[in-house]
């Protein structure tokens, strides 16, 4: 199992268009940034591999991979098109995504406890998304819908009539096939030029052309987490986060 992370971007939402902070993944809490705790939970769940896309002061990001990880582990590829839509990010991961090996697809900007990583890559689902029953976030979050037990829709703008809506931490396991899939229909609407907008529409593609209950779930309500996208969230995960995660255990 490999994994692949998207990295590339500017956070315009936490810093402002066209600033120079440091990419979110580098962000430090506990002593820790992002991304180390992303390597270190990876590695601990047996992950083979971690390939990482990377735009915005990329050689910052690719120096403390480089101190963190052993030799191998991290893989990149550069977006030079960082500055635009993040499905452009998506479809340069198409490598990882085709690869052939089962895919855990994580976003850069999420501090989490390791059980959230660990129940996906262990779930007995071969394409699965973890989700939360309760919000954790305030606005334009992206949700995992239900309908008779079975994920119907995904994504910030819903289309399938659902009785169920959870939020999804950023997190999803991918069967090969899958993947494949995500990373073909990436490259479709990279080449139509409908760049704006969420890279999530790929697999909600994908998702609403297999058959019910090829996306599996598993329910992580309870488990600390949070996405950085605002000031808020980065004094959340610093203030509420931290602590709920050494209190877990």
């Amino acid at each position: 199992m490999i994994a692949l992370m998207l990295a590339a971007g500017l956070a315009r939402r936490l810093y402002g268009d066209e600033n120079e902070n440091p990419p979110k993944a580098l962000l430090s809490f506990g002593g820790e940034s992002l991304l180390q705790r992303h390597i270190e939970i990876l590695r601990a769940c047996d992950v083979e591999e971690l390939f990482l896309v990377v735009g915005h002061r990329s050689d910052d990001l690719l120096g403390e991979a480089q101190r963190i990880a052993p030799g191998g582990f991290v893989k990149s590829v550069f977006n030079p098109r960082y500055h635009e839509g993040p499905i452009l990010s998506l479809a340069c991961g198409g490598p990882a995504l085709r690869s052939g090996s089962p895919v855990v697809f994580m976003d850069a900007d999420v501090l989490y406890h390791p059980d959230i990583l660990h129940r996906l890559v262990r779930s007995s689902h071969a394409t699965c998304f973890v989700f939360d029953r309760e919000f954790q976030s305030t606005d334009d979050f992206v949700k995992v819908c239900l309908r008779d037990g079975q994920v119907v829709d995904f994504g910030k703008t819903l289309t399938r009539e659902h009785d169920m809506v959870c939020e999804w931490p950023g997190f999803v396991k991918m069967a090969p096939d899958i993947a494949a899939k995500v990373a073909d229909h990436a490259d479709r609407i990279v080449a139509s030029g409908e760049i704006e907008g969420a890279y999530e529409r790929a697999i909600c593609a994908v998702l609403h052309s297999e058959p019910p209950g090829t996306f599996g779930y598993e329910d992580i309500t309870g488990i600390p987490w949070v996405e950085i996208d605002y000031e808020s969230d980065l004094k959340k995960a610093a203030t509420q986060v931290i602590p709920r995660i050494a209190e877990f255990g």
